[in-house]
């Protein structure tokens, strides 16, 4: 046998045991780090789920609260309008159960001042009426309900108010009904 022969050749590395444990121990290591990072992560996605859901309950529980808000300050809104009325109320009913002891002067004050009361309602709720006679007919604020051949007047002017019209604010709540001013037409 030749020197070669007696040397045992070179072959690639195995790896003895040890190795492999201590491979194995690395890997199992790493497997427990993944273990914890994804529950980690599993534990903050539930979290996040808990805090969405919370969130959505809050949000709902707050549109109901903000609902019941503003239908409490409609009630309480109607109900303070509807108060000042019932007095107008009462006021037209005395004026109506006293018309026979009371002079027709008597009976046409006390029904202006119904009018004057209610007028001032309807003020202080920003309630106005729409001016009419002597004012150009604008069909945004006025319907005409009839022609007037006047030769006082310019075409296109107020000259009669039928039912007034009321403003609410910018806001138009009911047309005047007037007649306009027409030309005279040549016959």
């Amino acid at each position: 046998m030749t020197e070669q022969e007696a040397q045992p050749q070179e072959t690639a590395h195995e790896p003895g045991i040890e190795e492999l444990q201590e491979r194995i121990a690395q890997l199992e290591g790493q497997i427990s780090e993944m273990d914890a990072a994804l529950n980690t992560s599993r534990q903050e996605a539930a979290n996040n789920w808990d805090k969405y859901i919370r969130q959505v309950a809050e949000m709902d529980n707050f549109r109901k609260r903000q609902e019941r808000m503003r239908e409490d300050r409609v009630k309480r809104y109607k109900k303070e309008l509807l108060e000042k009325v019932v007095a107008v109320m009462d006021n037209l009913e005395r004026a109506i159960n006293y018309q026979d002891s009371m002079n027709r002067e008597g009976l046409q004050q006390g029904l202006r001042m119904v009018q004057w009361q209610l007028n001032e309602i309807l003020r202080t709720e920003g309630l106005t009426p729409v001016p009419t006679v002597g004012q150009p007919f604008d069909p945004h604020i006025h319907e005409a309900v009839e022609t007037v051949e006047d030769t006082n007047q310019p075409e296109g002017i107020v000259v009669e108010e039928i039912q007034k019209g009321y403003m609410m604010g910018e806001d138009m709540l009911r047309p005047a009904r007037v007649k306009v001013s027409a030309s005279r037409s040549e016959g």
